[in-house]
Formats: structure tokens, C-alpha cells, sequence
């Protein structure tokens, strides 16, 4: 097994405050002509197992993991963030700032997009203008001055941000702000993201079955290195264990996501190599305060957090894989508190604080929502029902197909729900900002709508200073209110768990959970 645990989140504090954290139908392409071929006739095809569809490929229109996967091989970024979490060029060569708080950036000319137009600098000002207004992903990219954007030459834009902003050029390495070609984006209007997808990326999409594949093409005019890969199968295969019979029959080269209960047959198996790193990602359950139910009690939260056994889920659920969180971020983020403690299971304290609350014997209903891409979510959702039913709460589970389960998460329909998130910038404005400030409500990523002033004005704060220091101490008081008011019950650190075939070389794990496969080779059959 690789284990690449130790040392690593040296990588993460010491890099640079970074970028960068899961539907739609379609089904036909806007390839270029084919399937590509290696020099021998026979094309290199690597075939990925993924745990769950893509939402949409309108990359900015979503921030979801299994979308992102298969995204960030088809679009690029200005800037990109390698697997140790350093800034490199990408689109943009280079980049100064010429006066406080706007930047130029000098762009590749020698670039163009997969529908054979030339990549320029109003492809960048309109996928920033874009992604500003987008209810999705506009947090991101919310610092950005739409006023300031101006096009100098083709290959030159400057950028400005309405005030200080310590990670912008991070955040701009977010793969949802990969560039968008503006005349793909304008003609294919309603199909754009479904079965229209330009980008820049090593690869370009070809064909989008939606619940069975997505195929892409390798992209022969890219503008870096060539992949040796002529092809990739992203299968949507959302059961675990059939990813793994996947894998071990030679179906699949890659399988993402190993169950916990999976590990060892995969580290016993000779053929095969599990790769397990720690990762940006944090587990929880969600307790909303959109509806009209007993959870806009705080004692009522806290009763429910003492009533889940999280060490229990972590061992028997998990298989050990992962850590208990004491707050929403952990300790590879920039602003992590380590002064908190995790929440102790203790079912009298939680009967304790419900008779406190007026509910001493429970006695009320809660829905809780579960996507069907993880079958340890969805074990989760079973141990968390019969905890609460010990404390007199009756849980109505409801598993939904993933994209469903995003859609009503957003709009606030279940009482609890069952994610995650990844702080892929590895700082906690990201961590935090767009998941418990009060202007970032539903899709943006506070699904819990969770609203404290004091919460808005350190998020704020911490968001425009330069002063490393206080941000910090900003952040702290953050997770120490959010620790006592639980709008989550915060869960286990997330691990990527991967299964490969002997046969791939060259993958490597990045941290926020997203790789590039465009370096890997595959060796013949």
C-alpha cells in the first residue's frame, strides 16, 4: 500500500494560501472526429470507475467532486495548483500585481479551445464576469471587481478585487473557474455543459450517457504536454463493491473510492495497489434551520450531537478510515483551532438537554436525506436514525439520487442531510465562508442555513485582511461559536482511497480529492 500520510500536511501549511471541495441528462458528443489512436493502432483507453454522475459539465453551474473529476481533464485555469500545493502558471504565464489589489495577467498565445477557436483574454473576461453572477460558484470569485476586469490585448487582461483579498490568486486555481470559450458557451445556450463542453484541457469531452459513462478524447492541439492516454472511460458505477469487482476483473484501471471494508482485498491482491493520503475533506451531517421544526433549538442540536456515536461510526462504518472532526474544518486548513475538543457521546446529556429544550421524551420527527453515491453515507444515515430513536426522535430516512439530493439539499426540504466538503484552497475562508456565512444560503454550500451576525462579521473580516494573525483569531472564534451552536454534527476527516491496476503509472493523489490524469501511462495488456 503507498501511505503518504507522514510529512504531508507539512506540504498544505506551508504552501501557499491556496485555491482551492457531486443530474443532468445528455447523451451525444462534440468531438473532434473520433476516438484517437496510439502509434501502434491500438488506442490507449483508460477506464475509471467513479462513484456518482457528473451534475452538469457547466462548470459553473456546479462544485461537486464527481463532476470536478472528470471536469479538470477537459478545462484549464489561469493558475494551477500542483499535488503539493504550490501556484504554477497554466493559461496565464505570468502575472504581477501593478497597483493595489489589480493584477495583470500575460496569457498564452499559442492555446486554443476544442471547438478550434483561439483562446484570448475575452474568453477570460467573460468566464470571470460569468462566474461572479453564478449562485453556484459566484463565492468563489466574489472578491473580483467586475468594474475592474479590462481587456489590454489578446493575450493580456488585468483583474482587480474590490478590496484585499489574501487568496485570490489561489481561488482562481479553482477547477471551477477553468475558462470557458464564450461563443461554445453563447450558441449551444440550454445544451451548453450537457452535450456542448469546450475547454483548453489534455482532453475533450466526447459522449455523456447519463447514470452509465462519460467518454473523452485526448485533445491533439493541446498546448502542453501530450497525454500517452488516447482515451478515458469515466464509468458511473456507485456501488463500491461493484467498483472494486471492477477493478479486480481488469474492467476498470482506476477505481476511486474504495470502501473501508474494501481496503484489504485490494492490499492483498498482487495485481493491484491501494493508494491512501489524507485529504482536505470533512464529513458531517447537516441540521437545518430553514424549516419549522425543533432544530432551531440549539439545545436540540447539541442533544443530537451527544446522541451520535462518531467514534462508533468511524470504526464500524468507516473501518477506522479517518479521524473525529471537533469542528468543520481540520487540521491541514490554515485557521484550524486546535483548542476544540470533539463532541462526546453521551446519551443522558442528550436526554438532558431535550427536557431542557421542552422535549423531554423527544416525541417529534426529522427528515433525513442521503444521496445514493456512498453506502457509507448511507449506512451512516441508518446508525445516526437509531441513535436519535434512543433519545425519542424519529428519523424519516430518504435516500435520493444524487443530483436530486443536491437540488433539495439547496433549496432547504430535508430537516438533516448527509455531505461533505473539501477545503480546497486550504485556507479557511473556504472552509467556512461558504458553508455558515448568511449570503452563501442553499446552493452556494450553506445547505443548513445557518445565520449568526457575529459568524458574518469575522467571516468578513477574516476574508479582506492581510493580517495573518488576526485572521486567525478571527477563524477560531468562528469554529468555537460553531462548535457550540451545531448546525452540523461534525463527523471524521475524509482520506482518498484509490484502487489501482498495476498496469497505471503516474497517478498521483491531490490533495483536494480532483487528479490529473493526463500524466498517466498505462501499460499494454
Amino acid at each position: 500500500m503507498i501511505k503518504q500520510k507522514n510529512k504531508l500536511w507539512l506540504f498544505f501549511l506551508a504552501a501557499v494560501i491556496f485555491l482551492a471541495a457531486c443530474g443532468s441528462s445528455g447523451d451525444s458528443g462534440n468531438g473532434s472526429g473520433g476516438e484517437a489512436t496510439a502509434d501502434d493502432g491500438e488506442p490507449k483507453v483508460l477506464k475509471v470507475a467513479n462513484g456518482a454522475d457528473p451534475v452538469t459539465f457547466d462548470i459553473q453551474q456546479t462544485n461537486d467532486q464527481a463532476t470536478t473529476r472528470i471536469a479538470r481533464q477537459i478545462y484549464d485555469t489561469l493558475i494551477v495548483q500542483t499535488n503539493d500545493l504550490e501556484l504554477v502558471p497554466g493559461l496565464a504565464t505570468e502575472w504581477e500585481e501593478v497597483e493595489d489589489n489589480l493584477y495583470e495577467f500575460k496569457l498564452r498565445e499559442d492555446v486554443t479551445f476544442h471547438n478550434g477557436e483561439p483562446f484570448t483574454a475575452n474568453d477570460v473576461e467573460f468566464t470571470l464576469r460569468r462566474a461572479v453572477e453564478s449562485p453556484t460558484i459566484g463565492h468563489i470569485v466574489d472578491s473580483i471587481d467586475p468594474d475592474s476586469i479590462e481587456v489590454i490585448d489578446d493575450h493580456t487582461i488585468r483583474v482587480g478585487t474590490s478590496d484585499t483579498f489574501g487568496p485570490f490568486l489561489t481561488h482562481l486555481s479553482h477547477p471551477a473557474v477553468g475558462i470557458l470559450n464564450e461563443k461554445a458557451v453563447e450558441e449551444a445556450g440550454e445544451d451548453y455543459g450537457v452535450s456542448v463542453v469546450v475547454g483548453t484541457g489534455p482532453f475533450e469531452f466526447d459522449e455523456w450517457v447519463t447514470g452509465t459513462h462519460v467518454t473523452t478524447n485526448r485533445y491533439d492541439d493541446y498546448w502542453g504536454d501530450a497525454p500517452e492516454i488516447d482515451r478515458i472511460e469515466f464509468n458511473t458505477i456507485a456501488d463500491p463493491s461493484v467498483r472494486l469487482i471492477e477493478l479486480e476483473s481488469g474492467s476498470a484501471d482506476i477505481a476511486y473510492d474504495i470502501a473501508p471494508s474494501d481496503i484489504p482485498a485490494v492490499e492483498e491482491n498482487s495485481e493491484l495497489t491501494l493508494m491512501n493520503t489524507p485529504n482536505l475533506g470533512s464529513e458531517y451531517l447537516g441540521l437545518s434551520l430553514h424549516n419549522d421544526t425543533p432544530l432551531r433549538e440549539v439545545k436540540v442540536r447539541q442533544a443530537i450531537a451527544h446522541a451520535v456515536d462518531v467514534e462508533a461510526i468511524i470504526d464500524t462504518v468507516y473501518m477506522g478510515v479517518g479521524d473525529q472532526m471537533s469542528g468543520p474544518i481540520n487540521e491541514l486548513v490554515f485557521g484550524f483551532n486546535d483548542d476544540l475538543e470533539p463532541i462526546e457521546y453521551d446519551v443522558n446529556k442528550a436526554k438532558d438537554l431535550l427536557a431542557e429544550a421542552g422535549y423531554p421524551d423527544g416525541g417529534f420527527s426529522l427528515s433525513l436525506y442521503v444521496g445514493d453515491n456512498s453506502q457509507e453515507r448511507i449506512r451512516v444515515s441508518q446508525v445516526v436514525s437509531e441513535a436519535l430513536a434512543e433519545v425519542g426522535i424519529t428519523v424519516e430516512v430518504q435516500q435520493m439520487e444524487w443530483g436530486a439530493f443536491l437540488d433539495s439539499a439547496a433549496v432547504g426540504e430535508p430537516d438533516m442531510f448527509l455531505l461533505g466538503w473539501t477545503t480546497v484552497t486550504t485556507d479557511a475562508d473556504y472552509g467556512l465562508y461558504p458553508l455558515f456565512h448568511s449570503n452563501s444560503f442553499g446552493e452556494a454550500g450553506n445547505r443548513t442555513f445557518y445565520e449568526n451576525e457575529r459568524v458574518d462579521e469575522l467571516l468578513d473580516a477574516g476574508r479582506y485582511s492581510t493580517d495573518q494573525d488576526q485572521r486567525l483569531e478571527d477563524y477560531r472564534e468562528v469554529q468555537e461559536i460553531i462548535h457550540e451552536e451545531v448546525p452540523w454534527v461534525f463527523l471524521q476527516t475524509r482520506e482518498n482511497v484509490t484502487g489501482l491496476s498495476n498496469r497505471v503509472h503516474g497517478f498521483e493523489h491531490h490533495p483536494t480529492g480532483s487528479y490529473d490524469l493526463s500524466v498517466v501511462t498505462l501499460d499494454a495488456e
